[in-house]
């Protein structure tokens, strides 16, 4: 079950909704929740929907209600945000303060957002435990609704954990080191042959070149390409 809810609050544009469905799903989120939005199909809007690129998802699961009460039911942490601290309510934190803080608590946490003109009202932000702010640059501090959840959902992914990075496979086209060492083998004849390598003065090349060879990350194709460059400077020598 996803213990994490986000509720929009009065939104007024359909493409923010689309938006922040998108946000969520790469973060890995369902529950969204809209309080009260300017427009009742806000989540079959044609904006709404455009703006979701492959979340729809999200919206069909979506849920309209009336009043943040009932936004909130089910919630045990209620994280509020807003651009610049209330002087009376919740504490305000930053989230990478709070968050991993909040991961360790075992809650249910809903995220809440204003609308895009007014932002949350008091009434709402008293309601919550605590008020999140995201730094921004003090000359400029107005964030999109949708790029606001997608910031707190990429942090709070990040501190329940991430995501599982999936093993790497291995290129079956990658040349394996026996390869690479018949490769550097063939090479030395050549090179000797042609007179650009002194054996009794050998220095640093093949070593040097062992080492260009395995940034290169070469393929199967090219130890034959190269194998047949050395072919040739042996026929030419």
């Amino acid at each position: 079950m996803d213990t994490t809810r986000f509720i929009l609050v009065n939104t007024s544009h359909p493409g923010n909704v689309g938006a922040t469905a998108r946000a969520m799903k790469v973060m890995g989120f369902s529950d969204l929740v809209l309080v009260a939005p300017r427009f009742d199909d806000v989540l079959v809007h044609e904006d709404t929907v455009a703006m979701a690129s492959g979340a729809a998802d999200i919206l069909v699961r979506a849920r309209i209600v009336p009043t943040l009460t009932e936004a909130l039911d089910g919630v045990t942490f209620a994280c509020a945000t807003a651009m610049t601290p209330r002087d009376f309510g919740p504490p305000t934190r930053t989230p990478r303060d709070l968050m991993p803080e909040l991961a360790a608590g075992g809650q249910r946490v809903g995220f809440v957002f204003g609308s895009e003109r007014y932002g949350m009202s008091n009434d709402d932000v008293y309601r919550c435990h605590v008020c999140l702010s995201i730094p921004t640059h003090p000359e400029y501090g107005s964030l999109n609704l949708a790029q606001a959840v997608q910031l707190l959902a990429y942090d709070w992914r990040q501190a329940l954990g991430g995501f599982p990075v999936a093993p790497r496979t291995v290129d079956p086209a990658l040349a394996d080191a026996a390869a690479v060492t018949g490769l550097l083998d063939h090479w030395q004849r050549a090179l000797t042959g042609i007179g650009f390598l002194d054996p009794a003065a050998p220095r640093k090349l093949m070593p040097r070149l062992n080492q260009l060879f395995n940034r290169a990350q070469l393929t199967t194709e090219e130890i034959h390409i190269l194998r047949g460059i050395a072919r040739a400077m042996e026929k030419s020598a």
